[in-house]
């Protein structure tokens, strides 16, 4: 599990890790505590952190390519419609963009 330091919380990291989680990478700004430094510093955490960087870049260029900061369905079922539209379009996008290098 990856998220930023805004979502740190010792009670969520402890219940997300007794559901069978091993790998919690969500990093705590605010410690004291040598031992979870030396954890944050760890390879697995590092690169865990790098890919949801990577996430949120590639979220924030789906959002303003395909216009997915407002839904034009309605409901859950809607919204998944909306967001997985987005991404499959995306995905194209980079697929033919790649094909072109490809080929030039």
């Amino acid at each position: 599990m990856v998220a930023d330091a805004g979502f740190y919380s010792q009670t969520q990291e402890r219940a997300v890790q007794e559901k069978g989680v091993k790998w919690v990478a969500v990093p705590n700004r605010s410690t004291r505590s040598e031992e979870r430094k030396k954890m944050e510093a760890r390879r697995w955490f590092k690169k865990a952190q790098a890919w949801r960087s990577g996430c949120e870049g590639r979220i924030s260029v789906i959002k303003r390519r395909h216009g997915l900061s407002r839904c034009r369905y309605r409901g859950e079922e809607g919204m998944k419609r909306w967001v997985g539209l987005g991404v499959i379009a995306d995905n194209l996008i980079n697929i033919g963009n790649a094909l072109a290098l490809a080929h030039a």
